[in-house]
């Protein structure tokens, strides 16, 4: 696993091999910072469920002002924390090791808004829905933001969330989403 653009380009990233934890591939990073390159530069941007971090390392490589990263498993956030460390980032990044929803709460109650989101959760888990819920629920979201899911076999159903753009890559998805106006 590397870093595809950007200033950190090449350099490597650690990763785990957990059970239903999956990296990116870089092919889908790739096309998926292809659409999304135009909102990256001087983004706000939270890597939720965010593993070694490869989303978020990715987005200020290219030019994001600052990333929340929240993970709640131990190991995976040694491996992210090692991951920026490494690379020596030098953008503004905040950590989280908490439960994805203590974490929306928490940004709700700091009243932390997003540009962008990368919601990719473990996908035998189910929660897209519940966590774009919570997303609405909170306005985390900035007035042009986007949320950015992937999954594989979720349908996506909130009603106050639109999907803007759909790829399919094998069995995996990925929706770029924002607020219904």
């Amino acid at each position: 696993m590397r870093v595809i653009s950007g200033k950190y380009k090449g350099l490597k990233l650690q990763g785990f091999n957990n059970k239903g934890t999956r990296p990116t591939m870089d092919r889908v990073k790739e096309s998926l910072f292809s659409i999304i390159q135009n909102k990256l530069k001087g983004s706000i941007v939270l890597d939720l469920f965010a593993g070694s971090g490869s989303l978020g390392i990715e987005a200020l490589s290219n030019g994001s002002a600052i990333c929340y990263f929240v993970e709640l498993n131990k190991k995976m956030f040694s491996i992210l924390k090692n991951n920026l460390l490494n690379l020596k980032i030098e953008e503004e990044y905040h950590l989280l090791n908490k439960d994805y929803l203590v974490a929306l709460k928490h940004f709700h109650k700091k009243n932390i808004k997003f540009d962008l989101i990368f919601l990719d959760p473990p996908y035998d888990k189910h929660l897209i829905n519940k966590t774009l819920e919570k997303i609405v629920e909170y306005d985390l979201l900035l007035e042009e933001g986007l949320v950015i899911c992937e999954y594989a076999k979720e349908v996506i159903n909130d009603d106050k969330i639109e999907i803007v753009k759909n790829k399919k890559y094998g069995s995996k998805k990925i929706s770029i989403l924002r607020k219904r106006n």
